[in-house]
């Protein structure tokens, strides 16, 4: 591209604007974190207004650094933590409540009672690809409707708005003209129904949500408005949810290829093409991008818990200072002491679904100490995703490589440890920042700077590939440890 792309990367951590030059290189980028509420046990919350400001500043200081004017810009393009639940007034802007994180589990009791009703859940499935969990959006947005006074008369007159991040934010930049989401997130609430790309009337009433606050479903690249909000006027043209921005990032545009990043969680997308499948093994289908009016399918397991383990480390139990310490810390240990930690710490996701269960500690002697805690929690992602990968493997897919991408797999030792217990060559790419790059590409696409798919493919590059090499006793020795330990998590 001749222009430049920026990529607004709002995270469950951070706000994040990445700048791509006409190669896709990335030049520059500005960050800021934004704070995690948890007012009661298993709740998460995030501000709105404070995820608003933060995307503003730092795509506003990434425009000023780089002396940039919006003839410079081509396009921009929004990627998003998915099933975080926001409601908003249409005439203020601001939000009726906190923004309801996709990790939150406080409806997990509404869930348990919606899997009672006989053939819900597998009706749930079909029209959806997901199952009856806390996770996704459907419930959260129940759950405001009921419980925040006056929000439900309001929405049925059509005066609040309902959106995931990406819709909040277009809303916000367009200055309220367009209130729009894209395929990949609508399929992440439990509302769209994938078969017929619309939301679903039947599952709208179930839980007596009013249709008129459902944002419009767009294709992935589309024309999604313009915004004025940097100054000049700067056009927003694709959209997708954080993962499958990064599988788009990773280039994955084949059946079979399959991608899998770590960030404050860990989740493995698989390219299915025009075809759903559905797992017996509780992984979810889900829509992996839409382009044209045409879908293309995925199979995803997700982990709640990764680099968010290592944020605990930092921040609660205040064993490192940073996320680089981890590297250095698991390398200095032999083993490791036989001492596993569950990160249940907002109940877990696939394939196990269980929004009860909490964290877990096992195998601790006199000889442990917190070097032993820091490698279990770095451990415990391999093993997760390990988890996830025979899943896949027990519904007939069987990926030959996997790409890589997240903060955390630039950490050497956990990328050779993760390519050992899942038996999978593991490649990293050069650019690690899938996920910008991901929506920074259909940016690119939907201002014609791409003609295909597979022009945007020739674009990536590897970094590194990690083989196999652990002894296998020893990987069926730890992954015993790791399948006792879940047990007892379970029980």
């Amino acid at each position: 591209m001749s222009k430049k792309v920026i990529a607004i990367d709002q995270g469950t951590t951070s706000s994040r604007a990445v700048l791509f030059d006409s190669a896709n290189n990335l030049l520059d980028f500005e960050q800021k974190e934004i704070e995690q509420h948890f007012p009661h046990d298993g709740w998460v919350e995030h501000d709105p207004e404070e995820i608003w400001k933060s995307v503003v500043t730092v795509t506003d200081k990434l425009i000023k650094k780089n002396s940039l004017k919006s003839a410079d810009i081509a396009s921009i393009g929004i990627t998003n933590q998915r099933e975080t639940t926001v409601l908003w007034d249409r005439n203020s802007g601001k939000a009726i409540y906190p923004a309801i994180v996709w990790q939150d589990r406080r409806t997990a009791d509404l869930c348990k009672d919606l899997k009672k009703e006989k053939g819900l859940e597998q009706k749930v499935q079909e029209k959806t690809g997901l199952l009856i969990d806390p996770y996704f959006s459907a419930t959260k947005l129940a759950w405001i409707l009921d419980n925040v006074s006056g929000a439900r008369k309001k929405a049925e007159k059509g005066e609040l708005a309902f959106g995931t991040i990406d819709s909040f934010l277009v809303w916000k930049l367009t200055q309220g003209k367009h209130h729009k989401t894209d395929a990949t997130n609508a399929s992440r609430t439990m509302l769209f129904n994938i078969d017929s790309h619309c939301w679903d009337d039947e599952l709208l009433q179930l839980l007596r949500i009013p249709k008129q606050i459902l944002p419009e479903v767009c294709d992935c690249v589309h024309d999604y408005g313009d915004t004025s909000v940097f100054g000049g006027s700067l056009k927003i043209g694709g959209i997708a949810g954080d993962q499958q921005s990064a599988l788009i990032g990773q280039c994955c545009f084949n059946p079979g290829e399959a991608k899998s990043t770590y960030g404050t969680g860990a989740f493995v997308i698989m390219n299915t093409g025009s075809k759903k499948i559905y797992s017996n093994n509780k992984l979810l289908t889900t829509i992996c991008y839409r382009l044209n009016g045409k879908n293309t399918y995925a199979l995803e397991g997700s982990i709640f818990i990764a680099g968010a383990g290592v944020q605990w480390l930092r921040d609660k139990v205040k064993l490192i200072n940073n996320a680089y310490e981890t590297e250095k810390i698991a390398k200095s240990k032999k083993n490791n002491d036989g001492v596993y930690i569950v990160p249940a710490f907002s109940g877990m996701g696939a394939p196990y679904w269980r929004a009860d269960v909490r964290g877990l500690i096992t195998g601790l002697t006199r000889n442990s100490d917190w070097k032993s805690l820091v490698r279990a929690v770095v451990e415990s992602v391999a093993y997760q995703s390990y988890d996830l990968f025979n899943s896949m493997r027990k519904d007939g897919l069987k990926p030959r490589i996997i790409k890589v991408d997240g903060g955390m797999v630039s950490n050497n030792w956990f990328s050779q440890f993760l390519s050992d217990i899942i038996n999978l060559n593991v490649i990293r790419p050069r650019v690690l920042e899938t996920t910008a790059l991901g929506v920074a590409l259909f940016a690119g696409y939907q201002i014609g700077e791409f003609k295909s798919l597979n022009q945007i493919k020739l674009i990536w590059k590897k970094d590194r590939v990690f083989s196999p090499k652990l002894n296998k006793s020893l990987r069926n020795n730890l992954l015993q440890g790791w399948k006792l330990a879940i047990r007892k998590t379970l029980a």
